[in-house]
């Protein structure tokens, strides 16, 4: 075992290295870099003071030495593989750059949107998985039944809305738009959350969090109930099922005891990206509820080409990526020991 952990975190390395060389490489060559949008912006701010007086001449142009010094200053005086190996140093002093955008370190960028994320994240981990396990094993046991066909019919229902589409009726419903103004339609706490008790800053977040959090758990909700219930009917249809039935084991014994730990299994592949929800992040959601994370900070790197707050989040979540893999490899052990990595 010992030496399949040493292996496969070797084998991170260069897995991580080939999505970061990949990355930096495509980011770079995009058309629109920031020395660009840089020059945009002088460009135009010398067209907007040229216009009130055209004495000194059209003052819309930069120079070359400008344009020289703008690429010294940003680092693109250097070929593309130059940089990413300046990049590559710097990470190993988890020093990301700082960001064109925003004039401060790019983790620091991260660092101020990452609680948002976080926070819906594990919300919407814990929510999924608390209630969607019982529920995939209530809908295998009563298979057939009336609240298993009603349950998947509002399951597959919901799974087919589109979370903008979600976030907007809920909104219109439930968020003073035409309806019910029973929760806040933007940010994550009140104006004055500062001035509120310990009791009343909570319930102040849980009543921010009821609609976005919604659209976070629409889609996988869905997902993980039906495969917990498939996982558990395939279960049961097998022979040592049979067996224990046949020795006149209780039905709770044999689902619960001997059959739910063999149907976990599937599911432990998802529980290892629990990593994930660290940089959990949606830009449809957190634009419509006026959310300041990850999802967000992205889509304006991008937008701004931002490369160094790019490379950053690409970075991290490839990092995290790669652990809950090898974490999900570890909990099949818990689940069941006889699988051997060896």
């Amino acid at each position: 075992m010992f030496k399949y952990l040493v292996r496969r975190v070797f084998m991170m390395i260069p897995t991580l290295f080939g999505i970061t060389l990949i990355s930096f490489v495509i980011i770079n060559l995009a058309p629109g870099s920031p020395i660009e949008q840089k020059l945009q912006q002088l460009r135009m701010g010398g067209s907007m003071e040229g216009g009130s007086s055209r004495a000194g001449g059209d003052r819309s142009g930069v120079s070359e030495e400008v344009v020289e010094a703008l690429k010294k200053q940003y680092g693109f005086d250097k070929p593309v593989l130059v940089r990413y190996g300046i990049w590559i140093r710097n990470i190993a002093k988890f020093d990301f750059g700082d960001s064109f955008q925003f004039e401060e370190p790019a983790l620091d960028s991260i660092v101020r949107c990452f609680p948002v994320s976080l926070q819906f994240g594990v919300m919407s981990l814990l929510l999924v998985y608390l209630i969607c396990i019982p529920l995939g094993i209530f809908k295998a046991v009563k298979n057939g039944s009336g609240f298993d066909s009603i349950t998947s019919f509002v399951l597959f229902v919901a799974y087919s809305v589109p979370p903008l589409m979600l976030g907007v009726m809920l909104m219109v419903f439930f968020a003073g738009g035409s309806y019910f103004d029973w929760f806040p339609n933007r940010g994550i706490m009140s104006d004055n959350y500062a001035d509120l008790t310990s009791w009343g800053k909570f319930t102040d977040r849980v009543h921010h969090f009821v609609l976005p959090l919604a659209c976070y758990m629409i889609n996988s909700f869905t997902v993980l109930t039906i495969m917990m219930k498939n996982s558990l009917l395939d279960e049961i249809k097998l022979d040592y099922v049979r067996t224990a039935r046949a020795k006149g084991l209780a039905e709770n014994v044999i689902i619960f005891k001997h059959a739910l730990r063999n149907a976990l299994i599937p599911l432990v592949t998802g529980i290892g990206s629990f990593l994930g929800v660290f940089l959990a992040g949606s830009l449809i959601i957190e634009s419509i509820f006026s959310l300041n994370g990850i999802g967000e900070l992205g889509y304006r790197a991008a937008l701004s080409r931002d490369y160094n707050v790019l490379m950053a989040l690409i970075f991290i979540s490839s990092l995290v990526s790669l652990a809950g893999r090898l974490i999900s490899d570890l909990l099949y052990l818990v689940v069941d020991p006889r699988i051997d990595f060896n």
